[in-house]
């Protein structure tokens, strides 16, 4: 299908869809408003006449009741036992005892003596519900009484007598049961009303009251407004069609031309500037575009080429939402850069593993140390005191059998010092403190500010922490020519905090070499996910090394 035809199809369908739409919904307006309009009509006109039948009502029975001596009754009214018939005085409907069936709304005055009836001039009644004011061609107001017999003449069947006529209807039942309202139904003849209905409540009377017209003069005016909106929507259908195939030709003539352009530039050719056509904005436009989108790709491949070479630092925005190739370049990074990150978490593994296998070993060697040769040795201490009878040669065995044992458990305790098990690490760091006081002439002050109690340093750590702090008391001692050393190992909620101080000649970061005691810290402190600052002058070298205090060794 052609541009131009698609372009006509989609104008036209959405026009015509508007004005169906449109038509519609104002059709369905009017109609509702029409519906409100004459429900409300007919309930004024029933309203008005139920006043005016119970004023007339009322009126005849207190111009009665002062006046009895006026009762006018029918012969043909056929009432046999009036005394057990009304049981007290008020207003009554003997219609069905009329012999020809004709209304009889009577007024009945009981005393103790006599019961006096008098019959309500039917005419009366008759000429407020035939009186065909805002009514219509069809419409009328009627009574019914509780038999669902009418009580009023029908405007339809004129020939009938009322008390004759059914009128069993949605109006008339919902009265009876004392709701008043209005409604669309079927009246007594079958047709389609609009219809409001109440009911007459005097003294014992008790007649419904109901106004209606017909469905089909209500809606004349609706038949035509059909035929008017289906006029109107043909003629803005043909207009729509006669300005959309004029609108498509400027639309699509200038898409024409931008295609030759773009199959010129198809083959290569970017240099014939003056052979693109661009007779309209649009076009100037959508060159515009191209030459961004060449802007775009030249700046997509400048990262890849950053990613070629693995500079996953370099930064990339996709130009939009929907630019997937940008986002796929910033996924692939991504990716390498999770790749290069889980690669830098193996290496750290590795070397967490090998330093724990290494710990592993200095506490077995250790054990070895202290539990094998440590009783062997006092065995033999205990023999040389029972068995060499030589004082001189005993002295001089337990003087050198001593010694041996003081360097066995200097070693075990250089391999691994028992104190970090029993006491912790701030326990372990004083007792090397100690060890090593008589062979140097640096003051060592350590500072413990760990929680006692409470303190949630794993032992992998305090492990750490303790080889890290024993290399750099090390390094000064050997390297430094420090006066003075400073340590303070402090413990917070999140973190554990480790400062080193002293006062040596300092030495160069750059010049640090593999295998030193500086890479070795640099290791254990990677290895806890941890973070040193070092600083180092003559006269002043410090350390500051912080440990998540959440980390646990693998």
């Amino acid at each position: 299908m052609s541009l131009r035809s698609l372009i006509l199809i989609i104008i036209n369908s959405l026009v015509f869809l508007v004005i169906v739409l449109l038509s519609v919904t104002f059709y369905n307006q009017f109609s509702k408003v029409l519906d409100d309009r004459i429900l409300l009509q007919l309930n004024s006109i029933k309203t008005l006449k139920q006043i005016q039948i119970e004023r007339l009502i009322t009126s005849e029975w207190e111009a009665f009741k002062n006046n009895p001596q006026t009762a006018s009754f029918s012969d043909s009214l056929k009432i046999i036992n009036a005394e057990q018939l009304f049981s007290s005085s008020g207003i009554y409907d003997l219609t069905e005892f009329h012999l020809n069936k004709k209304t009889s709304i009577a007024l009945v005055l009981r005393d103790s003596n006599q019961t006096k009836i008098k019959v309500i001039d039917y005419n009366k009644i008759k000429n407020i519900l035939l009186e065909r004011t805002g009514m219509g061609e069809s419409g009328e107001s009627y009574l019914v009484g509780q038999d669902f017999y009418l009580r009023s003449q029908s405007r339809f069947l004129t020939q009938k007598i009322p008390a004759t006529i059914l009128a069993k209807t949605v109006g008339v039942t919902q009265a009876f049961l004392g709701q008043s309202g209005r409604g669309i139904y079927p009246d007594y003849r079958g047709i389609k009303v609009y219809g409001v209905y109440d009911v007459i409540e005097v003294e014992n009377l008790n007649l419904a009251i109901v106004s209606e017209i017909d469905e089909s003069e209500v809606n004349a005016p609706l038949k035509d407004l059909r035929l008017r909106l289906f006029g109107l929507i043909v003629l803005i259908t043909v207009l729509a069609i006669v300005l959309s195939l004029f609108l498509t030709r400027i639309i699509t003539n200038p898409i024409e031309n931008m295609k030759k352009s773009l199959k010129i530039m198809a083959n290569g050719d970017y240099s014939e500037n003056h052979q693109f056509n661009k007779n309209s904005t649009e076009i100037t436009e959508m060159f515009n575009a191209l030459g961004q989108l060449k802007k775009s790709l030249q700046g997509a491949v400048s990262f890849s080429e950053n990613i070629g070479k693995m500079n996953l630092n370099a930064q990339y925005t996709p130009k939009s939402a929907n630019d997937v190739l940008g986002k796929s370049l910033v996924k692939m990074r991504d990716k390498l850069v999770e790749f290069r990150n889980n690669e830098n978490k193996n290496r750290l593994n590795t070397k967490r593993q090998l330093v724990d296998g290494l710990e592993k070993e200095r506490r077995r060697l250790a054990r070895e140390l202290h539990d094998g040769l440590g009783p062997l040795l006092t065995s033999l201490k205990f023999y040389i005191d029972n068995k060499i009878e030589n004082d001189a040669q005993r002295f001089e065995m337990k003087t050198i059998l001593d010694e041996t044992i003081t360097e066995i458990r200097v070693m075990s305790n250089a391999l691994m010092p028992s104190s970090i098990d029993d006491f912790g690490v701030s326990t372990a760091i004083l007792n090397f403190i100690e060890s090593i006081k008589n062979s140097t002439k640096t003051q060592i002050i350590f500072e413990d500010l760990t929680k006692q109690n409470d303190s949630k340093i794993t032992k992998n750590q305090q492990i750490n922490i303790f080889r890290i702090t024993q290399e750099l008391i090390n390094n000064t001692i050997k390297h430094a020519q420090a006066k003075h050393i400073r340590i303070t190992l402090s413990e917070f909620d999140d973190f554990i905090s480790l400062f080193y101080f002293d006062d040596g000649i300092g030495f160069n970061l750059n010049h640090v070499t593999l295998g030193s005691g500086i890479t070795n810290i640099k290791e254990r402190v990677d290895i806890c996910n941890g973070e040193v600052n070092i600083n180092s002058k003559a006269g002043n070298t410090t350390f500051e090394i912080e440990l998540p205090i959440d980390y646990e060794t693998n």
